[in-house]
Parts: structure tokens; sequence; C-alpha cells
């Protein structure tokens, strides 16, 4: 797959060096200076041709993966590995989106109101356990991801709505029930979230899904895990016997890697120093202002689109500090995106002009609704009655501080520097935001209390149009804290036409229609000032220039079938 981005944005990057390296607040350009100096530039060739069988990549990740049960891989390091050991139904051109045939002979035969699913599936597919994939096996796997089993502590797959039973109809065909219609289950079964497990498998709990048991997980994608060491690495090898990929792939039979070690080391200055001294072949997470850097090193950057929901702030409007519309129409206001953008980032992180990215299914152009205005948000906070300041100058209301908390996404990129700059942002209005401190755990817990985080930073991508309803409804990731039963907010605070929109999106089976109700779910959360978009959030990429053939699925997860390398280290 071929970057297109890639020479552009590194010759705007290269321009803007100087401010964003002052500006950095992470290792940036002197660090790298001294690995530069220290290392001899990258001068492989780049020229592809055929591809050589062989070699096992070492490619970091910046945060140990956590859980590999399919519906719970949303996460970047967990993704990153199960999109290589699973094998799918149906397969997502990462370009045009559309949906191919991959383990089903063929797309799926369905019902006008998208209430069954009826897929035939392909012969001599095995798992990494040696048993067979069959209609049986494939049922099982469903009614696993469609139901969760709360008994074990696995969820529902969030992609899969209003999922009923399965039927196994003969030796190949399996079809699936819905009490409601569920057009995005086709697109569902293409994603990892839907990688299919050997019956062995499907039998664990969730702490079997878990770190320490990782060999214990069949699949039947070209990459099977071979070995663990907890927290720092997970191996994975070519499948000898693998001769089912995706018809509509040029590259058929087994990979051309011997296979993957996926290291892991919270530490960025190891991560990019070891790509770019040769120690390591790729990394993932480079961040924004080392990418000049690491061009000139000679190696290979990819910006990859995650083509979901962008990089946005979500206000919580159940807390009664957000709950007038005024206030957050003033917070947006106040927040300048563009300077967010020029200062912490690159192009490669364009700045969004909707809540979807450009590439999404159901995306609208709303360019022009967060306009950086501070006059206005002085304005709409005062006649909100916050008018009064306290010694330091912060808002205060029948003697309470307008004070804010907002979470740090750790798997987003420069999140902390973003916050950072937007409590400068929220400072010159008068508006006090702290930034809730802690690890990964933390910040998971924390940011389920509406009382302890009420802005919450955070993006998913999905290509379809259901990942609105991922990330909005209060049955799947809930960003607002819209559920029911919350002892931290009244129940009239609950805003019962977003899950209605949401509701509708899920269950209109035209492709048309689809368009105009995930474009009413946007229009509507924007007329609310729930959410502010910053950019499009990209997954960017360093290999050495004897990595050839890297790609990513249609959400930035790598997927290195086709990768080949090239000569020694």
């Amino acid at each position: 797959m071929t970057d297109h981005r890639l020479s552009t944005s590194a010759r705007l990057t290269q321009r803007r060096l100087d401010r964003r390296s002052v500006l950095s607040l992470g290792l940036g350009f002197g660090a790298l200076l001294t690995l530069s100096a220290c290392t001899p530039r990258d001068s492989g060739s780049l020229a592809e041709g055929e591809p050589v069988r062989g070699g096992v990549l070492t490619y970091f990740e910046p945060q140990t993966w956590t859980l590999l049960y399919p519906p719970s891989v949303g996460f970047y390091p967990n993704g990153g590995i199960m999109n290589n050991i699973s094998a799918r139904l149906l397969w997502q051109d990462p370009k045009t989106l559309e949906l191919h045939p991959w383990l089903a002979t063929e797309l799926p035969e369905t019902n006008a109101d998208a209430t069954t699913y009826t897929f035939t599936i392909r012969e001599g597919v095995t798992y990494s356990d040696g048993s067979p994939l069959t209609p049986e096996n494939v049922a099982k796997n469903f009614d696993l991801f469609g139901r969760g089993d709360e008994s074990r502590t696995l969820p529902v797959s969030e992609q899969i709505s209003n999922y009923e039973r399965s039927e196994v109809l003969d030796e190949n065909r399996v079809r699936f029930h819905f009490s409601a219609p569920s057009p995005g289950f086709a697109q569902a079964t293409s994603t990892m979230n839907a990688g299919l497990l050997a019956d062995s498998t499907l039998d664990l709990d969730a702490e079997g899904f878990g770190p320490g048991g990782a060999t214990q997980i069949h699949t039947c994608g070209p990459f099977h895990i071979t070995a663990e060491t907890i927290g720092t690495k997970l191996s994975v090898r070519a499948r000898e016997d693998y001769d089912w990929a995706p018809p509509h792939l040029k590259h058929q039979g087994r990979a051309h890697l011997d296979g993957i070690d996926y290291l892991t080391n919270n530490e960025y200055s190891v991560r990019i120093g070891a790509v770019l001294s040769g120690q390591a072949d790729g990394v993932r997470d480079v961040q924004a202002p080392d990418e000049s850097r690491v061009t000139e090193q000679g190696l290979r950057l990819y910006a990859k689109a995650t083509n979901g929901i962008n990089n946005s702030i979500n206000l919580r409007f159940r807390h009664d500090l957000l709950s007038d519309i005024d206030v957050r129409r003033a917070l947006i206001a106040a927040i300048d995106r563009q300077e967010i953008v020029d200062k912490l980032f690159t192009p490669n992180y364009p700045l969004a002009t909707g809540l979807l990215a450009k590439g999404a299914m159901g995306y609208v152009d709303q360019s022009g609704s967060w306009d950086f205005d501070p006059e206005k948000a002085n304005r709409l906070l005062d006649q909100a009655g916050w008018s009064e300041r306290n010694g330091q100058g912060y808002r205060v209301k029948d003697g309470q501080p307008l004070a804010l908390t907002v979470n740090i996404a750790l798997p987003q990129p420069r999140s902390n520097e973003v916050q950072t700059l937007i409590q400068q942002h929220l400072r010159r209005v008068g508006v006090r935001l702290s930034i809730n401190p802690g690890d990964q755990s933390k910040q998971t817990l924390d940011a389920l209390e509406l009382d302890t985080v009420q802005i919450y930073h955070s993006m998913v991508a999905r290509a379809d149009f259901d990942n609105l309803r991922s990330n909005y409804s209060s049955i799947n990731r809930d960003v607002f804290l819209n559920g029911v039963d919350r002892t931290d907010a009244d129940d009239d605070s609950i805003d019962a036409k977003i899950d209605e929109l949401l509701e509708t999106l899920a269950a209109e089976p035209n492709q048309e229609k689809r368009q105009q109700a995930a474009e009413a779910v946007q229009n509507y959360l924007v007329d609310q000032a729930y959410v502010l978009p910053f950019f499009e959030e990209p997954q960017v990429f360093a290999f050495r220039r004897r990595v050839h053939g890297f790609a990513t699925e249609p959400v930035g997860r790598p997927d290195f079938y086709s990768t080949w390398l090239a000569g020694e280290k």
C-alpha cells in the first residue's frame, strides 16, 4: 500500500520543524539529534521487487496487549496482533471500504429488512490447533460474540446489534438471525473483532484471553502465537499450511515473513532509537515532532488513516457544571483547535471538519461549527451566570468555581500535551481545567465516574456507519455517561434522543437512508455542543528500508501478511 501523503507531509513538516521542536513536550528534536548522530543513515534500496520469503520482523508497540478476545481488541496493541493471527468471513478493502469474500465463499445472502444473513463457508480451513473450520464452529463464534457471556466476563461485541441466534443449515452454510434489522453485520464480520476462534479457545474465560494465556489462543489467520513473555514480548510465526487468503488479494498462500516479534517498551526513546539504529525493523506511534528526523535518517514513514470518529473531547452534559448549553458552547468557543494542530502535530493530522474523518462512512462536512472566539466564550459564560471571579481569576457562581477535569487518553497521540494547551485556552476565559493523573488502568476507571472526569478525550475507528453507535450509545462505549441508573446524575439529565437517533441508524437497512440517519446523529451532537473534534487521527509507523509490502486494514492496524524483508539488518 502506498501512502500518498508521505512526500508532501514530510516536506511541510520539515519547514515547520524549528517551531515544533521548541514547543515539543516529548522526546523531540534534541534526543533524536543525539540518536541520529550515533547511527548510520539507512541507505537500503526502496525499490520494490519480487517478495523474499523468510526472516522475523521485530516490531515495537508503546503499550503491551491486554486482551485477545476478539470483541475487545479495539485497543491498538490488541488489534495489531489479532489482525495478523485471525481470519474472518469477509474482507474489507482498506481503500474502497468494499466488502469481499474471505472464509465465506461469497457475500452473504440477506433478506430485505436485514434480519437474516446466510454465509457459505469455505472448505479446507483449519485452526492452529489442527481443528477444522465448520459451520458449527462459525455459529459458536458468533453466538458468543453476539450474546457475550457474563459468567466468563466476556462482553457482547459492540459491532453486532440485535443478535438473536445462529442456525446451521447444512455442511457448508450457516444463517444468523436478528431480532431487529442489523445492517452493519456484514461489515462487522470483516473486522478483527470478529476474528474466528477454534472451539477450544471459545471455551476460555476473560483471564484465559489475557496475558499469560496467549499460546492457548488458536486462530486461522496467516500467523499463530508461539511464545509469550508477559509484558514485553509476543512471538507469532507463519502458518506453513495457510492457503485461504482473501481471493481478492494478489498474494496467496503462506505469509512471506517467517514471523513477527511484538516488543513492548514504554520508553519512547528506546523504541524509536531501536528502529533508528537498526536493532528493530519497525515501530508504531512515531511522535509528530520526530517525523522529519525519521525520514532524514532514511527510514520509511507511514501515516495511515483510521477512517473513524475524530480525536475529540466529549462534554458530559449530565454533570451540573456542563448541563447549561451556553457553558458548553462557551468552552468550545474558547478552544483554539488550529493552534493545537499547528503546535503539536504535522499535516499528517488534518484539522477535523466533522465528527467523522473524511474517509469514514457517514461523514458530513460540519466546517464552521467550532470557530475560535474567546469574546463569545466570555459573553456566554457571563450570560450563564458565571460572571464573578475568585482571587485566582477563575469564574465562580454561588461560591462554586467553574472547575472541570479531563482524562488523559494514553492510546491517543500527545493527549497530555493537547490537554495542556486546552488548559491554557480555558484559563484565559476563567475556566479551570485539571488533567486527571495516572496510568491506563487509573484513566479507564476514573473515566467511568462523572464526578471525576467531566470532559472525556477519546477517538474510535470502525469503517462502518455503526461507528457512531459504538462510540456514543449508552449501551456501548457511552462516552457521555448517558446510561440509566447512575448514582452521580439525575435521571432527568439523560438525553434520550441520542440513543433514539443511534438506534434509528443501527436499524436502517437502506444505504442512502443510513447516510441520512448518520448525518442526523452528528448534527444533533453538534447542535447540542456535546463534542469538539480536533483532528483526523492517523496511525504513524516507521520501518527500516528493508521492510517491504507493509499495509494496514481499514482503520490503521498493521497487516503483515504481504510484508517481506530484503537483505540483512
